[in-house]
């Protein structure tokens, strides 16, 4: 095959481990000005293969070709010389710094006196955002974006490398509809100029929206490669996974009961107001809305991470303060948080430290000291019961894949006893295997008569497995839907984006104010 069709062919890849075979003649081809998908299961060598290509890894066998060249023994820092750029899943700013040093750490533009030139700096930050479309001042620290600003950070960064090939590991996993819109804008712009797209994605509709082909890796080979216009995303699935998937959202009958959360005029001075709704026994309840609406804050503020400024929450038709996650636990609350490596996972600790680290109060004996053997036995009690993939409870959690820490950390609250189980972004980052599990689970947990609210970005996930949607508008319930077939993406987009002002009064929230 003529290596001048391509802008990369990837021939035969090999890699290994002590004891693991990462990589079995792998092959990957990518045209010039060309959008390639990369989708597979976690552990499936997407990630290998990349590291491959930016020089982290050498392969153990196989030829790589780039631009008509062949390419070896590299590091990642020539790789960027030669023109690929690679846009991580998980985020590394420097926080405390402001975006423009972000942007040019390392090759900071200088004076003629050798001094980094800060105004040069800022004139070519506020270039390469407005390319973007980012409405940042660069001066912006890091610390000050939300997750999903950073993330447009980390693209126009990799833009300004003036880059022959960005690959882009799930560049949309922080992203709501409207901001991963955005990203597409600009993926077809890089397009239109020549560069190609390397893109990795768990979210399989997006795939189908932007790539012009798409590769399926499984166990460490690469299962096919077919034009995004001649396969149907089931098709996708089935390559993926090795099985047929009939039903993604697995969801049951289940007979709703009682209220046991009941949320009135709930308000925070910075963030929302005036937010009420209610979530009965066997419920799931959605919240839907763009970044920046409030979802996220509210669950917080009713968990107790953040003070609230006025309003009312009610636990079995009782009013209760809670303050505090303390409070919260107390009150019989779980909090599964946006973040699992920012704020979940303590990544060097074992998973029986990881799941059992809010219940040690349980396991201490009349003596002050742990039972360690009672922690154990919990643990593996629901790495059995909702099949944790993990070699030994002491493995560092860091070492699991996404979908593995994940159901680790509803492990560590379903070891609580909730009643009421909070969900952000529950399945941000897994693949399509590890998200039907999950869905399974959380299915399954409203069948045993929980209350589950649940933040999602992901339309088709809040339309697939709730019963009841919330959805706001900067800091404003603009809608609560009983979920239906007339509820579709459309329609909810109307409410997030404040566009559906003549909505229904029973729409705008039970409790609310006249």
């Amino acid at each position: 095959m003529d290596n001048d069709n391509y802008l990369l062919r990837m021939v035969n890849i090999d890699k290994s481990f002590p004891g693991v075979q990462a990589l079995k003649s792998v092959n990957l081809n990518v045209g010039y000005g060309e959008v390639h998908a990369l989708v597979g299961e976690n552990g499936a060598g997407k990630s290998t293969l990349m590291k491959c290509l930016i020089g982290i890894y050498s392969p153990n066998g196989g030829e790589i070709y780039f631009d008509g060249k062949k390419i070896e023994n590299y590091t990642t820092a020539q790789a960027l010389q030669m023109g690929i750029s690679m846009i991580h899943q998980e985020l590394s700013p420097i926080l405390y710094r402001p975006i423009m040093e972000n942007l040019w750490l390392g090759r900071e533009p200088v004076n003629k006196f050798g001094f980094v030139d800060h105004n040069q700096m800022y004139k070519q930050s506020l270039d390469v955002l407005k390319e973007i479309e980012l409405d940042e001042d660069p001066r912006t620290l890091m610390a000050n974006l939300t997750v999903a600003k950073m993330q447009m950070v980390e693209i126009a960064k990799a833009i300004s490398y003036n880059a022959k090939l960005i690959i882009m590991d799930e560049p949309s996993s922080a992203l709501t509809e409207h901001e991963e819109e955005q990203l597409f804008k600009i993926i077809r712009k890089l397009k239109e100029s020549g560069t190609s797209v390397i893109y990795i994605s768990h979210r399989l509709s997006e795939i189908i929206s932007i790539a012009d082909k798409v590769t399926v890796m499984r166990d460490g080979r690469d299962v096919g490669t077919e034009n995004i216009e001649n396969i149907s995303l089931d098709q996708i699935i089935t390559m993926m996974i090795g099985r047929t998937m009939d039903e993604m959202y697995p969801k049951l009958k289940v007979n709703i009961g009682e209220p046991i959360l009941q949320v009135k005029n709930l308000s925070h001075r910075k963030f929302f107001e005036n937010v009420s709704f209610e979530v009965r026994r066997g419920e799931i309840f959605g919240i839907a809305g763009l970044i920046g609406a409030g979802r996220t804050e509210v669950i917080e503020t009713i968990f107790g991470i953040r003070p609230k400024s006025e309003g009312e929450i009610l636990i079995n038709g009782k009013p209760v303060e809670i303050n505090s996650p303390r409070d919260a636990i107390a009150n019989r609350m779980g909090f599964l948080t946006e973040d699992r490596r920012a704020t979940g996972i303590f990544s060097v600790l074992g998973v029986d430290v990881n799941m059992a680290i809010p219940n040690y109060d349980r396991f201490v004996t009349k003596f002050g000291f742990v039972n360690e053997k009672a922690v154990s036995e919990s643990c593996m009690k629901f790495v059995n019961e909702i099949q944790i993939k993990t070699p030994s409870l002491t493995q560092k959690i860091q070492n699991l894949s996404g979908g593995n820490q994940q159901k680790v950390l509803m492990a560590r609250w379903l070891m609580t006893e909730p009643d009421i189980l909070f969900l952000d972004e529950p399945t941000r980052g897994i693949d399509v295997g590890a998200k039907a599990e999950i869905y399974k689970l959380i299915t399954m947990l409203a069948a045993e008569g929980k209350c589950i609210v649940m933040v999602s970005s992901e339309l088709p996930e809040i339309l697939g497995m709730s019963d009841r949607i919330m959805v706001m508008h900067e800091g404003r319930v603009t809608a609560i839907l009983d979920n239906g077939p007339d509820i579709t993406q459309e329609v909810i987009m109307r409410y997030a984006t404040g566009t559906e002002n003549d909505f229904k009064e029973e729409y705008r929230g039970i409790y609310a104010k006249e």
